[in-house]
């Protein structure tokens, strides 16, 4: 029984962590962190052009920074209950496919994956990873709300899109269970009852 845990270094991964060590465990996590190819994000940047680029030694640098976030991530897994293991992966072609491709692989009976991470600018034009992962994984998807949203008791606008109800709203019926330390709060999933 293993646990795919999506991890990109923001704040809102190392909520995902804390809060799945929360709930799950003593539980076999695989910790992903995804590393875009420098030739792919600058095919993807130049508006259709291909035009060949040797990014080699580029790429393997972000491999390597790539490899020691996974592991980080993995040490931060590990301090909050979780036997983990680190895994790196390019995307192909994106990221949130390579969180299903790999999810699909390993069999996993669970994603776990913050709601924004750093994706900045290319995020906002093609839509978010956890909705993109949460709808086309085939599998339970945790999305944990952003501690931002958490702490000030507003569900974040990504929360409210999927339909996340959180702790706070009345709607949920759930008694929520929340982290003292990132503010991340939970539902049960949904077709559960409390």
């Amino acid at each position: 029984m293993t646990i795919l845990v999506a991890y990109d270094g923001s704040d809102d991964a190392k909520a995902a962590i804390a809060y799945a060590g929360s709930l799950l465990k003593g539980q076999r996590v695989v910790v992903l962190s995804v590393w875009e190819r420098l030739a792919l994000a600058s095919m993807r940047g130049s508006a259709g052009m291909m035009v060949p680029i040797d990014t080699t030694a580029e790429d393997a640098a972000i491999q390597e920074a790539t490899r020691e976030l996974a592991e980080q991530g993995a040490q931060l897994a590990r301090q909050a209950g979780l036997e983990a293991t680190a895994r790196c992966e390019p995307d192909s072609p994106a990221v949130w496919s390579t969180i299903v491709d790999v999810a699909q692989e390993l069999d996993a009976m669970l994603i776990v994956t913050g709601t924004r991470g750093l994706g900045g600018v290319r995020s906002l034009l093609l839509g978010s990873t956890s909705d993109r992962v949460l709808h086309h994984a085939g599998r339970p998807v945790l999305i944990v709300p952003s501690p931002e949203g958490a702490e000030s008791g507003v569900p974040s606008e990504e929360s409210r899109e999927i339909g996340v109800p959180s702790a706070e709203s009345p709607e949920s019926g759930v008694p929520s269970k929340e982290s003292p330390k990132s503010g991340v709060s939970s539902a049960e999933p949904p077709g559960t009852t409390a």
